[in-house]
């Protein structure tokens, strides 16, 4: 009974409400509107949401998202653990967001049980085009992630510059001068 209150409270509306809106272009007019119809059927979600066409929402009633949020066109949000997302993060074109992994059965990743795993991203940050965060990672406040990174489980500190893959920390970010 809780998996079907899920499906018709979060998920189908949610899924219905990008197929409706997914012919849209993205430009800031409809980024928002996209956003306000979304909205009710996430976890949690503040105000100006902003989501790009063909996003895809894996079990959003995990997902909790901030203020000032920009999604891209072609993400993909997998919550098999708890994703949280802070003010003001951009995500890229085509970023993997996958709150969970696949365990092992017999040799055979088909049927074991998966893994639950939280996502923590903090204010600020940017993630940039295909990238991937795998579940078990805590990215914090005012990081960059360079595009067509990966990253997998750990916490990284907050202003870092983060590349590769796997994604190891490159440098640290200062503010420009003003």
């Amino acid at each position: 009974m809780n998996k079907l209150w899920r499906l018709l409270r979060y998920d189908w509306p949610l899924h219905f409400v990008l197929l409706f809106t997914n012919w849209l272009p993205d430009n800031v007019i409809f980024l928002r509107l996209r956003g306000m119809c979304a909205s009710p059927f996430l976890g949690s979600c503040g105000k100006n949401l902003r989501l790009g066409r063909n996003i895809t929402f894996y079990n959003p009633s995990s997902m909790h998202f901030g203020n000032h949020i920009y999604i891209a066109y072609g993400c993909w949000f997998l919550a098999g653990g708890e994703i949280t997302v802070e003010d003001e993060v951009m995500f890229g074109p085509y970023v993997v967001t996958s709150a969970g992994n696949h365990m092992r059965l017999a040799g055979s990743f088909r049927y074991g049980e998966p893994e639950r795993l939280n996502i923590s991203i903090g204010l600020g940050t940017w993630i940039g085009a295909h990238t991937t965060i795998m579940g078990g990672v805590s990215i914090d406040n005012g990081s960059l992630v360079a595009s067509g990174a990966t990253v997998i489980r750990g916490e990284y500190p907050e202003n870092v510059f983060l590349a590769g893959v796997p994604a190891v920390i490159k440098k640290v970010i200062e503010d420009e001068a003003c």
